[in-house]
């Protein structure tokens, strides 16, 4: 084709792609450090902090290394992390009560935070899968053959007013329990923490991208039993409008969050919860979506780099005002 030839086209596009300052003036989906929320993994000892194998770059952390790891995000301009337990399996029962001990590990990291990073926005998860014996997120009925949901969503209840006490901003119920947050808010109110937030899971699927997350809270090999599978409460993957009878129910007993986990392959989902809601909305990018993205760059497949940040923008751009992500650290220094 001769060079000379020309379309005869009014818009082209690609004028506005030519250079990096013009596209980054028509840019519509910005990634900054407040988007995010970092998980972190709490231990007890005093020990280094312990690398977790499916995880690279992922570890657990003593209170004392926690409190500088919530230093170095606040530097980062990264506004709030959510804290998960790894418990020795002797504190484990099946009834999860090491939850309810009113000095237990997650508290006391709570208060570690608060004191030296005041001004971190501390969240922390409402389950006891961490605590149980079993690796379900509550009490099980007599017959072991499903959950027991009031009694599970009680303690709860206790649990985070427990946690209210020692500072959480936000509490977030992660269990799937009917009734919860109504429950939790309740609780809350009556002990008079009004301004303590619940972040709720309102639409989190039975995904097969939680395994590397259950290596480091130490409940995978305990996950589930023979008669008892968590698709008995966490939503089917398959299913797109029950989302919005969770989100409904979520909405209206007081949620101020409402958060879509897995995010990267439930982006139709992020899209219909944030069309339906003026909530905030959160999506969890999961321990098995960063162990994707790793294990590929690691055999050389993929540019970590720019592939982490593309998925954290087609969250955004989904619709997720809020992304927990374990890549929050290294994406806030590159923005930065």
């Amino acid at each position: 084709m001769p060079d000379r030839f020309k379309l005869n086209l009014v818009q082209r596009p690609r004028r506005l792609r030519r250079t990096a300052s013009l596209r980054a003036m028509v840019e519509e989906t910005v990634l900054r450090p407040a988007d995010f929320i970092a998980p972190l993994f709490v231990v007890e000892g005093k020990g280094r902090p312990q690398p977790i194998a499916s995880m690279p770059g992922v570890f657990r952390y003593g209170v004392a290394d926690l409190v500088k790891e919530c230093r170095a995000l606040a530097k980062l301009g990264i506004p709030a992390v959510a804290l998960f337990p790894k418990l020795d399996h002797r504190l484990k029962d099946a009834d999860g009560t090491a939850a309810l001990n009113e000095d237990g590990l997650v508290l006391r990291a709570v208060r570690a935070i608060k004191e030296a990073v005041p001004e971190m926005t501390v969240m922390t998860d409402l389950a006891l899968d961490p605590y149980t014996s079993h690796g379900h997120d509550g009490v099980l009925t007599e017959d072991g053959r499903d959950v027991a949901n009031d009694r599970t969503v009680a303690l709860l209840a206790r649990m985070a007013v427990l946690h209210a006490r020692v500072g959480v901003d936000l509490v977030a119920p992660s269990d799937m329990m009917d009734g919860r947050v109504g429950a939790i808010r309740a609780a809350l109110d009556a002990a008079d923490f009004t301004y303590t937030g619940i972040m709720a899971y309102s639409v989190k699927f039975a995904s097969a991208y939680y395994g590397p997350f259950r290596d480091a809270v130490g409940s995978a090999q305990a996950a589930g039993t023979p008669k008892l599978s968590k698709a008995s409460y966490q939503l089917n993957p398959a299913n797109r409008r029950e989302a919005f009878t969770e989100l409904a129910l979520d909405e209206a007993e007081g949620a101020d969050i409402l958060m879509v986990k897995p995010a990267g392959p439930y982006l139709d989902i992020i899209r219909d919860v944030r069309e339906a809601t003026n909530k905030p909305v959160a999506a969890y990018q999961v321990s098995g979506e960063y162990a994707q993205l790793q294990a590929a760059a690691r055999l050389g497949w993929l540019d970590l780099a720019r592939t982490r940040r593309e998925s954290l923008l087609g969250i955004k751009r989904a619709g997720a005002d809020l992304i927990l992500t374990y890549f929050a650290k290294e994406t806030a220094a590159e923005l930065a």
